[in-house]
Formats: structure tokens, sequence, C-alpha cells
């Protein structure tokens, strides 16, 4: 599936099975609960953080799709064209960061 696809079937699946998108304010807020999740999930996989109870059985891969949907349904709402706004991306990094992480002692 292409990111444009996925734009048109969420766009789809919001205006038969969810009614209507909810605003754009309500949808931020809903993106930060998503990435707070995964962030609490990678936390405890990957870091020193036990798991609670409540965090067994949760899935990383389904926490990132929660994620990834709400930013698509924000897409839809403001009129990006993700595709073109990554394909934009990548070049603005290719250009600013061409050589900024190979120079980077860090990352050596």
């Amino acid at each position: 599936m292409t990111i444009a696809q996925a734009q048109q079937q969420i766009d789809q699946w919001i205006t038969t099975t969810g009614v209507r998108y909810f605003s754009e304010l309500t949808n931020l807020g809903i993106l930060m609960e998503e990435v707070g999740e995964l962030s609490r999930l990678m936390v405890r996989t990957y870091g020193e953080q036990s798991f609670k109870e409540t965090d067994k059985g949760r899935d990383i891969g389904d926490e990132m799709a929660d994620v990834l949907w709400v930013l698509l349904c924000l897409a839809n709402q403001t009129g990006v064209d993700l595709t073109t706004a990554l394909q934009k991306n990548f070049e603005k990094k290719n250009i600013r960061d061409a050589q900024r992480h190979r120079d980077n002692e860090k990352l050596q």
C-alpha cells in the first residue's frame, strides 16, 4: 500500500464507518496520546522500565499503526499530500544533511 492509498482508504473508512473526522485539534490530541502509548511500550521493551500488567501483550507495530492512522487523518483534514511532503522532506535532508552525519564524531 502506498501512502496515497493509505490516505484514500482512511478517508473512505472515516466517511463511512467512522461517520466523520474528529476536529483537527481533537485529532492532534489523539495523536499525542497515541505517541505516548508507543513511547511507553518502547521504553518498557527497549529501556530499563519494567512492564506493568496493563502493558503486557501490547504490540509495537499496532501502536505505530495507531500513530500513523491519526497522522494520515490529520493530513487528509489539512489537505496535505504526504507522498509529496515526504519527497520534499527527503530533498531537504539530502541537501542539508549530505555531510552533517558523516562528520558527526558521535556516530563514528
